[in-house]
């Protein structure tokens, strides 16, 4: 059964998600997550080039950020690590870095049509080579120069990206014409015209620029979720400061500070309720499309909406510690994992531009060799072509901008996902494993009945009753007491209590040992129950409640009963995945009667009662070994050890602290149609990669070829260097599109 509610559980201070500043390409990531894997003291690293940030695990005592960040500076990029806002200087510099591409771009086209223009409609013009050479200079060397620096920085420490075949097919096209500009004669005394490529290196330019600057706003637009949830955040706040009210900034809050909230305002930070009351619309965190109505002792959470009327809190969490917060990281982290197959990719990518490098090598001396008369023209077309085509960025952004806008659209929809692989492997789920209480039912049971037997003085049991179960973490405890709080008992002191798991508790009052608890400890401990008492309980499981014995002396002397209401909407998610072919099952701690009226309420025909926790983990196990993909939905900290059993672990987002530590999935709403959906988003996601793979890989295989003049023995097309960059920059572009598709896609 579940616990307490509590926030999200804080991540390791010593496993960090760092802004990567300087990438440009999949193999950049590749080279960024290489070198940091080889860092003394680094557990784990993985690096995603889609939204630029490092998730680095490392020990703390042996090494620190800043010696991170060296190593990653060896190799010409950087991490953002000392600024107190990260996420705000990532987007500074994000914005600062789109605006020179925009600049850089605008100012390469104005200087390359004109070289255009000659190349292609005044070629024969013998100044207009000399006009061509200055501009092409310029547009390389002064608006490209970031290709050649960042080529430079690869080739010293062995390693190459996107920026190495930018740099090697542009230099070499603006050097051999620069020969030809230079010394013609050469050619011409060999009866070869001295063909010139300024235009063909400065379109190459113009268009890599160009795909960046459209790829960079595409991918901007794959964390709008994140950006969403970090606007719930109020800059400012009023606080009670000596007797006084002032506005401070949002990070000076300090807990156990006094807040004041107006209608319409926004709850800046966790806390509790001191004085006023209001209703609090807190559907960004819950889910729950009806207003909260909140009073003296009520929490509030940071990110949710004030309705009418004004209120003071006590702030209890604040900064990182904050519900919202908990839920920006959770999903910050889920974005920057990768999904195994990504691991796959980024193992390509590392390959894949020095195999790039060799294939326009043998391009070179293939058509050197069998390339005629016009064999040097034709080998260093081919091979610039190969170079210019053959890019990372599309193979690199095809699985993590998928992830990025699946966990976004999962955020929208009460759905944090913690890791790309559990998307990943989500639309395999054949088999839904759910806990009963605090999931398909409400997880706020309360006592509907009691009976008593051979009591003399039933105020006085009660009294001991109440002080053995304050003593229980129990949600069915916290029922007992709870009920027991409004009526005017007698205190009473117990000692050694004793939590029996799965059966209830022990403790000692005076000189006698009582019991409370199920059938099953009434079994174990040969205590005995009267036939009218076993009767009576009967009968109310039958009705759907959970019935507690009191035991005095080996003897039940009563009995209570706690209902637990069903959702309303537990019944149709249930037939919702019926639908989708997935069998569910139900597995409960609670007493089989119980167990099969709510199973009979919403339709489930497969549970299992009175198990254990051990019990539901090797339930899991068991279906897993019949071939099934397992989802395991839980709230609790008896359910954490089958939800880290499960392929796939959900937690509901008001259960324990341990149930959303373990699972990969966590519903902060109450509503069990969020299975359903979250299950469908990851066969839409899984359906963009796939996509986006698909069309990345045919792109290269396809293209490359071309590129090296497959075609040129059947046609005589030879593809030109000016389409390839077109056609290298489309790439790009189409992958981020395709997957911000899945933005627009109703769940």
């Amino acid at each position: 059964m579940g616990a307490s509610p509590s926030p999200l559980t804080p991540v390791s201070a010593d496993k960090r998600s760092f802004p990567v500043t300087g990438m440009s390409c999949a193999s950049c990531a590749a080279s960024v997550e290489t070198i940091l894997a080889k860092v003394p003291g680094v557990r784990s690293v993985s690096v995603n080039y889609a939204n630029t940030t490092a998730q680095v695990d490392f020990d703390g005592e042996q090494i620190s950020a800043a010696e991170l960040r060296a190593a990653v500076q060896a190799v010409g990029y950087d991490l953002l690590i000392d600024t107190e806002d990260p996420d705000a200087a990532q987007e500074d510099i994000k914005e600062a870095e789109y605006e020179i591409i925009k600049r850089r771009t605008l100012w390469a086209t104005v200087f390359t049509l004109p070289v255009f223009v000659i190349g292609m409609f005044y070629m024969d013009w013998p100044a207009g080579r000399w006009i061509s050479l200055v501009l092409a200079a310029v547009v390389l060397f002064v608006f490209g120069r970031h290709f050649y620096v960042g080529a430079y920085r690869q080739a010293r420490h062995g390693t190459a990206n996107m920026d190495t075949l930018v740099a090697l097919s542009t230099g070499i096209a603006f050097l051999f014409s620069v020969f030809n500009t230079l010394y013609p004669e050469f050619w011409l005394s060999r009866g070869l015209q001295p063909h010139v490529y300024y235009e063909a290196a400065t379109i190459i330019v113009v268009f890599i620029s160009l795909g960046k600057l459209l790829e960079e706003r595409a991918k901007s637009n794959t964390s709008s979720a994140i950006k969403k949830l970090i606007g719930l955040q109020p800059k400012s706040v009023r606080a009670v400061v000596d007797g006084q009210e002032v506005e401070l900034p949002i990070g000076e809050v300090q807990v156990g500070q006094t807040l004041i909230v107006r209608p319409g305002e926004k709850i800046p930070v966790d806390g509790q309720v001191t004085a006023g009351e209001s209703y609090v619309a807190e559907s960004m965190i819950t889910g729950e499309p009806v207003p909260v109505r909140k009073h003296e002792g009520e929490a509030v959470f940071a990110g949710t909406v004030n309705q009418r009327g004004s209120f003071r809190f006590a702030a209890e969490k604040v900064g990182g510690a904050t519900l919202l917060a908990s839920i920006i990281r959770m999903v910050r982290e889920a974005q920057g994992s990768k999904a195994p197959v990504q691991k796959l990719v980024d193992k390509i990518a590392g390959i894949f531009v020095p195999v790039v490098i060799g294939i326009a090598i043998l391009t070179f001396i293939t058509w050197m060799i069998l390339g005629g008369k016009d064999a040097f023209s034709h080998a260093l077309l081919a091979s610039v072509a190969v170079l210019v085509i053959a890019c990372p960025c599309a193979l690199g952004l095809a699985t993590p901008t998928a992830i990025m806008v699946g966990i976004g659209k999962g955020a929208e929809n009460n759905i944090l996902i913690k890791d790309a692989e559990s998307l990943e492997l989500g639309h395999k789920v054949n088999a839904v494993v759910l806990d009963k209480t605090g999931t398909i039912t409400q997880g706020k049971p309360s006592v509907t009945a009691e009976h008593w037997e051979g009591v003399a003085d039933a105020g006085a049991v009660k009294g001991i009753l109440r002080a053995g179960e304050s003593l229980s973490e129990h949600p069915l405890a916290r029922a007992v007491v709870d009920w027991l709080e409004d009526q005017r008992l007698i205190d009473a002191e117990v000692t050694n209590f004793e939590s029996l798991t799965g059966r209830g508790i022990r403790f000692v009052h005076g000189p006698t040992t009582y019991f409370v608890g199920n059938q099953r400890l009434l079994d174990e401990e040969n205590i005995r129950a009267s036939d009218d008492l076993k009767s009576r309980a009967d009968t109310l499981r039958e009705q759907a409640n959970t019935v507690v014995f009191m035991t005095r002396n080996r003897e039940a002397i009563g009995i209570v009963a706690i209902a637990d209401p069903i959702k309303e909407s537990s019944a149709s998610a249930i037939r919702s995945l019926h639908d989708k072919n997935i069998e569910v099952y139900m597995l409960t701690g609670d007493n089989r009667q119980t167990a099969a009226a709510v199973a009979r309420q919403v339709g489930l025909h497969d549970y299992r009662a009175e198990v254990l926790p051990a019990d539901k983990a090797d339930f899991v196990r068991d279906l897993q070994q019949r071939g099934k993909v397992v989802a395991m939905v839980g709230d609790g900290i008896n359910d954490s050890q089958a939800l880290a059993t499960a392929d796939v672990s959900i937690a509901m987002g008001h259960g324990s602290d341990i149930a959303m530590d373990v699972a990969k999935m966590t519903l902060i709403t109450s509503d069990l149609a969020a299975i359903p959906r979250a299950l469908e988003l990851s066969k839409l996601t899984v359906r963009g990669i796939r996509q986006n793979l698909f069309w990345a890989f045919i792109y290269n295989l396809i293209g490359i070829p071309i590129a090296a003049g497959l075609l040129y023995p059947i046609n005589g097309f030879l593809l030109d260097p000016m389409i390839a960059g077109a056609a290298m920059a489309f790439s790009s572009v189409s992958v981020v599109l395709n997957s911000l598709r899945l933005k627009s896609i109703n769940l």
